[in-house]
Formats: structure tokens, sequence, C-alpha cells
């Protein structure tokens, strides 16, 4: 091998204040601190939270619409759905239609535990966009959606 580049500190300075990525799984980490932190009481993480949410709908979705909503991959999501299926949250059972698919559901527990989440999440969410100041947070939440 070759000798290593020698890249100046600039550089690195520059990354720290310029990228976007960085930026972002920054605020990204410390949003769901403060929704963990908030939830905690009642047995929740952020994660699961958004998770649950995903499931409140009229029909049961599949864990593929579910993994896309949430950018996340399949395995994770069901390395994820695994605890809250055990806690009696939510139910996983095949697609009567279509036996290759799997639907996720509330269970009755699961609905009043996100019942008692939502609103921790709004006292939350409502001290955020506080803290936003002067910012516009429908802005900022079309520009995240722009990016992903």
């Amino acid at each position: 091998m070759s000798n290593p580049l020698e890249i100046p500190f600039e550089t690195t300075l520059l990354v720290r204040d310029n990228c976007l990525c960085l930026h972002v799984q920054r605020a990204a980490r410390a949003l769901a601190r403060r929704f963990d932190d908030a939830l905690r009481p009642i047995g929740l993480t952020s994660g699961q939270f958004s998770l649950l949410m995903s499931l409140n709908r009229p029909k049961p979705p599949t864990i593929g619409s579910v993994s896309m909503l949430l950018a996340m991959d399949r395995t994770t999501l069901t390395a994820n759905l695994k605890p809250l299926e055990r806690r009696g949250l939510i139910e996983v059972r095949p697609d009567e239609n279509d036996r290759r698919s799997r639907l996720m559901t509330l269970t009755p527990s699961g609905k009043a535990l996100l019942g008692a989440a939502v609103p921790i999440w709004k006292a939350t969410h409502a001290q955020i966009e506080r803290l936003l100041g002067d910012s516009d947070p429908s802005r900022l939440r079309a520009d995240l959606s722009a990016l992903s």
C-alpha cells in the first residue's frame, strides 16, 4: 500500500460544519432521545411508537408496506415487531388471500397503549416545534421529505 493521504484538519472542519448527512443524523438521534425519554414511562421507544402508529389503519397493512413507510428493510422491521408481538400489542398473521404475505394488526392492548402514547407525543412534538423558534416546521418536514 502507498502512504496514506494526509487530509487537512480544515477539511474535517468543513465536513463537520457543512455535511447535511451528519447534521440530519445528529438531529435524528437527538429527536429520538427526546421522544424515548417522553415515552419511557409507558414502556415505549420512539421507534416502537412509530411502528405501532403505522399499524393504526382501517385495514391491516403488509410487512412490505410498513417497511416502505418507515424506510426500514423487512428483516429489521421483523426484528422490531417481535418484542411488540411478545407483549401482546400486535398480531402478525398470514394474509388469507396470499399466504406468502403477512398482515399486522394492533391488538386491543396495542390500541390502548397507543392511545396513551398519543398525548405524550403531541406534547413532546409541541415542545420541539417551539425550540425551532422562527423556523417553519412545515418547510422542514417538506425539505426532509424531499431528501427521503
